[in-house]
């Protein structure tokens, strides 16, 4: 079965986490300036293509680096704000950015596995239905985030794996967006 079967349309939404799924993880560190962030590549294209399939796209970010000193709110800003306006000058979309600053060890609800995030988004829009919303991810916590609220889990990872947390396994975003192409 692939993601098409679940029938996805405008009424659906994609939660990204943004590390490793959108831009290039740095081993051991943060991104913690712009010259730090760098797009995966094809991430772009993807989420045009996502964008004309989901409804809304969100992403969802743990950032203990702004808790831990290491960078500050307005150095994720310019990062985000950088990273939204290169999707939107592929004609694609984000509609709306989460980011936990809390540290790991104090298990904030907004940091994932726990759906703070999640929470937030359904309340700013309120069309979101989470058993019709797919989390995209590169780390376990980013499944279970996505099983916490009950969503669809896609992981992504250079080799398949097999997880009762994951639903679905990807290289990186551009092979998921392959089983939307028509």
């Amino acid at each position: 079965m692939t993601l098409k079967h679940l029938n996805i349309d405008k009424t659906w939404t994609l939660f990204l986490d943004r590390d490793g799924v959108i831009n290039k993880r740095l081993e051991d560190d943060y991104v913690k300036i712009l010259s730090e962030f760098e797009f995966i590549e094809g991430v772009p294209e993807a989420i045009k293509q996502f964008s004309d399939v989901f409804g809304k796209i969100v992403v969802v970010t743990n950032q203990q680096g702004i808790g831990k000193g290491v960078y500050t709110e307005n150095d994720l800003n310019i990062i985000h704000h950088y990273m939204v306006d290169e999707i939107e000058k592929h004609d694609g979309k984000i509609d709306k950015v989460y980011f936990s600053p809390h540290l790991a060890a104090d298990n904030h609800h907004w940091r994932k596995p726990n759906i703070g995030m999640a929470l937030q988004a359904k309340e700013d829009f309120k069309d979101i239905d989470f058993k019709k919303a797919v989390m995209v991810g590169d780390s376990m916590s980013d499944m279970e985030f996505g099983r916490n609220a009950g969503m669809t889990t896609v992981y992504i990872h250079p080799k398949k794996v097999t997880d009762p947390k994951i639903d679905y396994c990807f290289e990186g975003l551009s092979d998921m967006a392959l089983f939307f192409q028509s």
